[in-house]
């Protein structure tokens, strides 16, 4: 289980997901009209934090789901989500894009990662990163709580990575699935407020 903050250059921020695909008032899932208010209300959450991890010498890290171009352009969309997300279109969460970047107000990030599955473990480079830069501790915020966020916590876990989940820097479809996942993360993972990590970096 992790513990308090304890040193910073072996400690990440790791922003699940917020992209201006979805939480964009002009990005493809507001198009799709399943853009989540509790989402788009993540980014003025947790700036104040990415901006205190920078300035104390913190990696802000960050994946984003990728929807890779096949024959013709045409997303590669696994057909459980095309069934829940029908809307998506060839360039929507396309690498490079305008939609596949990580929302303005979280910028500069320090490291990206492009995911093509719930968990940015699931062959990614993201583990090859964290050891190259001597990342012990991830601090995770973003979307959604029961799903990239559970999946990257749980992989990060296996792998003896330690975890932080930021209880309110996350959301997930309804309140309720929220604390749900939150409540099943709480045996491999910290669970703490913002306000909380936020002061322990500035304790150090």
């Amino acid at each position: 289980m992790a513990g308090p903050i304890a040193s910073l250059p072996a400690t990440a921020l790791l922003i699940v997901d917020l992209q201006n695909d979805f939480i964009h008032p002009e990005g493809a899932y507001a198009r799709g009209q399943a853009a989540s208010p509790q989402a788009q209300a993540l980014p003025a959450r947790i700036k104040p934090l990415a901006d205190l991890m920078r300035v104390r010498g913190g990696l802000v890290a960050a994946t984003q789901f990728t929807l890779v171009p096949g024959r013709g352009g045409e997303p590669l969309i696994s057909p459980h989500l095309l069934a829940m997300r029908p809307f998506l279109r060839k360039g929507d969460f396309l690498p490079g894009g305008w939609g596949h970047r990580v929302v303005e107000a979280l910028q500069p990030i320090d490291v990206c990662v492009e995911k093509i599955a719930y968990s940015a473990f699931y062959q990614t480079r993201l583990e090859w990163l964290l050891r190259k830069l001597g990342i012990l501790h991830l601090v995770v915020a973003g979307i959604v709580t029961n799903g990239g966020v559970a999946s990257t916590v749980r992989d990060a876990h296996v792998r003896d990575i330690e975890v932080t989940v930021l209880e309110d820097g996350c959301a997930a479809p309804t309140p309720q699935m929220h604390d749900e996942a939150i409540a099943a993360l709480a045996p491999v993972a910290r669970i703490a407020s913002i306000a909380g990590v936020m002061a322990e970096i500035a304790a150090l």
